[in-house]
C-alpha cells in the first residue's frame, strides 16, 4: 500500500490528533527531551506553522499529552472498578489496572506526574487528577466508611496506597522487576498493604 502524499490536508481536529499520536510515540521512542513542535511537523507532513493553531508551545504539547494519559488511565481505573466487590478484591483489580497502564505507558506516565506539578497546569489537569488518583483516594474513603480500614486522616492512607503502586511502576520502569513478576505479585501486594508485615 502505497503511504500518504506529503501534503496531506488535515480537518482541524484531525491535525492535532496526528500530532499528539506523533508526539506519543517520540515520547516512547526518544524521550520527553526530544519532543520539537517543527519535527513532529515534519513527521506528519504539514508546515512547521500549523502546530502552534492546537499548541502554543512545548509545554502545552506537553500538556495535552499528560491529559490524554490521565483520561486513558481513568478509563482503565474505570473499567477495572466493580464497588460491589469487598474492598481486597477491589483495591487488586485496580492496581492491576494501573499497573497495566504504567507498563503499556512508562515515559506517558512519568511526563503525567510532571506535568501535574507544573504551575501552568490548568485546572483541566487538576480535575484529570481527581478523576484517577482521586478514584483510588475514594475507594479508601469508601472502606473508611464501612469500617474495612483504620479511621485516620484519608490523605494519610492515600499516600501509602499511592506510593505503593507508584513504586511498583518506578521499580518495572526502571528494570527492577518484569512486568510479568509484577503483575503476578498484585494481590501478595494489595494483601499486605491491607494487613501489614506483623504476624497476626
Amino acid at each position: 500500500m502505497s503511504s500518504m502524499p506529503e501534503s496531506r490536508p488535515y480537518h482541524h481536529g484531525d491535525l492535532r490528533a496526528a500530532l499528539l499520536a506523533a508526539a506519543e510515540r517520540t515520547l516512547r521512542e526518544k524521550g520527553v527531551g526530544s519532543l520539537s513542535l517543527r519535527e513532529l511537523a515534519r513527521e506528519v507532513g504539514v508546515s512547521h506553522a500549523a502546530p502552534g493553531r492546537h499548541f502554543k508551545d512545548k509545554q502545552a504539547l506537553l500538556n495535552a499529552l499528560a491529559l490524554a494519559g490521565y483520561d486513558r488511565l481513568g478509563e482503565a481505573l474505570d473499567a477495572a472498578d466493580d464497588p460491589a466487590l469487598p474492598l481486597e478484591p477491589r483495591l487488586t483489580a485496580l492496581a492491576r489496572a494501573y499497573l497495566g497502564f504504567a507498563i503499556d505507558n512508562a515515559e506517558l506516565l512519568e511526563l503525567m506526574y510532571a506535568r501535574k506539578h507544573d504551575p501552568d497546569a490548568s485546572e483541566q489537569m487538576a480535575a484529570a487528577v481527581e478523576r484517577t488518583v482521586g478514584n483510588l483516594a475514594q475507594v479508601v474513603a469508601d472502606a473508611q466508611k464501612r469500617g474495612e480500614i483504620i479511621a485516620g486522616a484519608p490523605e494519610d492512607l492515600n499516600l501509602v496506597t499511592g506510593a505503593t503502586l507508584h513504586g511498583m511502576a518506578a521499580f518495572i520502569a526502571g528494570g527492577m522487576l518484569t512486568p510479568e513478576a509484577a503483575l503476578a505479585g498484585v494481590e501478595s501486594l494489595v494483601h499486605h498493604l491491607l494487613h501489614g508485615l506483623k504476624p497476626r
